[in-house]
């Protein structure tokens, strides 16, 4: 299943301008705080070209905000790369620095981590910026999001260490969770500085529409990622799962995942087409229409920046040689081990 997998997504999305001054002073920042150990882990990450992800799912961001967003994107990616297949002990130091990273959102701004190592320092420091001028309704729907998604990516690690798998009905409600895409959204008003209305973001229909463009951006990724992903023998994939639990060869499973991504990719359009008439129904004043408005774009922003992205990142590359290759042939997603101090 080639990397380049094409989807007619029937939207254009803009694209920061911040590029060059946001990635020279995040590189400088993921050595300083050791989010890379190693030449070959810098080499590896720098393939990954995670700030091209950042300038499109959140073009509108400031140059400063977009380093903020930029260091962001690193710890979480790195982080999630972190367990090893044939170290399954290792889930439990996962599941801890997991509690650490769930519980940072919840305690005072500037509090110091309690289980130290460098992606829970350096989350300390991109949350106090993360949260500057926010309100606490937005603090805590973030959290929420994040915690839920940190929660589900230590069952995962459980599953794995365990050499479970799931079926195809657990596995696609478990991607919902695992993608993170709903605290990635919210990051979404962080990056513009405002927030979608309270009454809005509790609408039915927005939850749907969330859910729908988190599914989409899932599958999409699971089709995308599925060649590193087999070669670390990673089974939560939804190709993988469709060929295990539907019994279907491979080649049959993928059209099978693009053919349900298709299906929620309409699902999401359908839903967006229906905002305005909850705007109305809600009763809701001109700006609040245009808070609701960025809402949606900064799900737009999403769904396409990160399928421009995933279509030529290194992290995905169907071929790979060198200590990343040797890394996840032994079941590692990173070169460098950043749970320890």
């Amino acid at each position: 299943m080639p990397q380049d997998v094409r989807f007619d997504i029937p939207f254009d999305t803009p694209v920061s301008e911040h590029l060059d001054y946001a990635r020279g002073h995040h590189l400088r920042w993921v050595r300083e705080m050791g989010l890379v150990r190693s030449e070959g882990g810098l080499e590896e990450y720098q393939s990954w070209d995670l700030p091209q992800a950042a300038i499109r799912t959140y073009p509108h961001a400031s140059a400063q905000d977009m380093v903020v967003l930029m260091n962001w994107f690193s710890l979480a990616f790195l982080f999630d790369d972190q367990f090893d297949a044939a170290r399954p002990d290792r889930a439990d130091r996962v599941a801890e620095v997991s509690r650490e990273l769930v519980a940072t959102p919840l305690r005072p701004v500037g509090s110091t981590p309690r289980v130290v190592c460098p992606v829970t320092v350096a989350w300390a420091q991109v949350w106090e910026q993360l949260a500057d001028g926010m309100s606490p309704a937005w603090r805590t729907r973030f959290a929420a999001s994040w915690g839920r998604f940190l929660v589900a990516h230590s069952e995962e690690v459980d599953l794995a260490a365990r050499g479970e798998r799931l079926g195809l009905d657990a596995y696609t409600a478990f991607r919902r969770r695992t993608v993170g895409i709903h605290h990635s959204i919210d990051a979404g008003e962080r990056s513009r500085r405002f927030e979608v209305p309270v009454q809005a973001q509790a609408h039915p229909l927005m939850v749907a529409l969330r859910d729908a463009a988190a599914d989409t951006i899932g599958f999409m990724n699971d089709i995308h990622s599925f060649e590193r992903e087999k070669r670390r023998g990673d089974g939560h994939n939804l190709i993988t799962v469709l060929h295990h639990d539907r019994g279907y060869g491979w080649q049959d499973a993928a059209a099978e995942a693009i053919r349900m991504t298709e299906e929620r990719l309409g699902d999401y359009l359908r839903l967006e087409s229906q905002v305005a008439d909850m705007c109305a129904e809600l009763r809701l004043g001109e700006d609040e229409r245009a808070r609701v408005g960025m809402g949606v774009e900064a799900i737009r922003h999403w769904i396409k920046g990160n399928y421009e992205w995933a279509l030529v990142t290194g992290r995905y590359a169907a071929v790979k040689d060198g200590p990343a290759a040797v890394a996840e042939a032994q079941g590692r997603g990173s070169l460098d081990d950043l749970l320890t101090v």
